[in-house]
């Protein structure tokens, strides 16, 4: 009597928080298939996309698929009944199930759990994928000396332009200005993407960013939080940090204290100055008023000798 053997079916339902885009692209990239194949898995219908494994090869099949993102299960084999009868070779026998079936139901043929990636292919320019703490920092860091290069070239010649004729050395200036900065918050969106994803949250809580208050407190998260460990619903996990990767994070650290210094520093010479500004105004509006007091006093004095002098003038009198 021979063991029991189990199917892996899927019907096109995902796990809880994966879109449909990303189970796509997991299962693509498991099958080492085209996304187009793919997606005629997503038909409702049950698809049997392995057959006939034993009970620990579909438990790890079954673990790979929802590694993937999607929502399979493991079903029994029905038996096969054998009969003495008499049966006709019809022309089916002599197919080739080696090559891929005519149905467009049919699932690519591939292994599933053998061929994980043990770590995702790294891309900069994209929202798909998934980057660690360290190489966020080293990314942020590249991106911020770029910016400051390019911003010094772009200044540099709208005032090399400037010198010649104002108004377009301006319109220059505010061009190249403009698009370097849709530049920069398309990386910087692209990068917090994929460090979301390797937290395994949606990419769409980056816009938090935008809520006052919770902005202070969300970048410090994408900072301090571990990603998960394994795969998630967005992919295999991001490779080792490389040396590189460790110095410029490292670089990164070491000069945002130093900004918050140069912050505080400033902050703290700008709030003298308006002090001292402000004690200096306080001193000549007094001193001000003790002018005005002191030539008030001495007009009232003018007025009282003047006063006592009328009085002390003779009167004279009428002649008899």
């Amino acid at each position: 009597m021979s063991d029991n053997r189990f199917k892996i079916v899927f019907d096109g339902a995902l796990l809880p928080g994966v879109e449909s885009t990303t189970a796509k692209l997991n299962l693509a990239e498991l099958f080492k298939s085209e996304v187009e194949a793919i997606e005629k898995l997503f038909t409702g219908r049950p698809v049997a996309l392995k057959r006939d494994l034993s009970r620990p090869d579909a438990e790890t099949y079954l673990t790979a698929l929802k590694n993937a993102g999607v929502d399979a299960r493991i079903e029994p084999e029905q038996p096969v009944a054998f009969s003495l009868a008499e049966t006709h070779e019809t022309e089916s026998s002599n197919t080739d199930y080696s090559r891929p079936a005519a149905s467009p139901y049919a699932p690519p043929r591939a292994t599933v759990g053998d061929d994980l990636p043990e770590y995702a292919t790294l891309k900069v320019f994209t929202i798909h994928g998934r980057i660690g703490r360290l190489r966020y920092l080293a990314w942020t860091l590249v991106l911020t000396l770029a910016l400051l290069v390019a911003g010094g070239i772009i200044s540099t010649v709208s005032f090399a332009v400037a010198t010649a004729s104002p108004v377009l050395g301006t319109l220059i200036g505010v061009v190249l200005g403009l698009a370097l900065f849709v530049a920069l918050v398309w990386v910087s969106v692209q990068i917090g993407v994929q460090r979301l994803h390797d937290l395994g949250w949606s990419g769409w809580l980056y816009f938090l960013n935008l809520v006052p208050l919770v902005n202070s407190v969300f970048p410090i998260l994408l900072l301090v939080l571990p990603g998960n460990a394994g795969a998630n619903q967005y992919g295999a996990p991001p490779p080792r940090n490389s040396t590189a990767v460790k110095v410029l994070a490292t670089l990164w650290l070491a000069f945002i204290p130093v900004v918050l210094a140069i912050v505080v520093t400033l902050g703290m010479n700008g709030y003298l100055d308006q002090l001292e500004a402000n004690m200096d105004s306080s001193y000549e509006s007094s001193s001000i008023t003790s002018d005005d007091e002191a030539d008030q006093a001495a007009t009232v004095e003018e007025d009282d000798a003047q006063s006592a002098d009328e009085a002390a003038e003779p009167v004279d009198s009428p002649e008899q």
